[in-house]
């Protein structure tokens, strides 16, 4: 398995979970900053387990999906990830 950092597994799980997100969505969904968002889904892109595509409705908040082939390529437990973003957000 791949090493993320919490916030990544936090950011992958919202995506997972909530579908295609903004930046901004992500940011009030799980109360991060707004760096620490951009640097989770710099890490999931550069991974590949995400990717950015034009958001129609507002050109300015591109939407992030997750590519659930290069989860199963990585072996990427999504239980594990339910359970590590599960213990962040209850310590926030």
């Amino acid at each position: 398995m791949v090493s993320l950092p919490m916030s990544a597994l936090v950011v992958l799980y919202q995506l997972v979970t909530q579908g295609p997100l903004t930046p901004k969505q992500i940011r009030s969904r799980v109360k991060l900053s707004p760096r620490t968002v951009t640097n989770a889904l710099k890490n999931l892109t550069d991974t590949s387990l995400c990717k950015r595509v034009a958001n129609l409705h507002d050109m300015r908040q591109p939407l992030y999906h997750v590519d659930p082939a290069r989860m199963r390529e990585m072996n990427i437990d999504f239980d594990f990830i339910r359970l590590m973003s599960t213990v962040h957000m209850k310590a926030l």
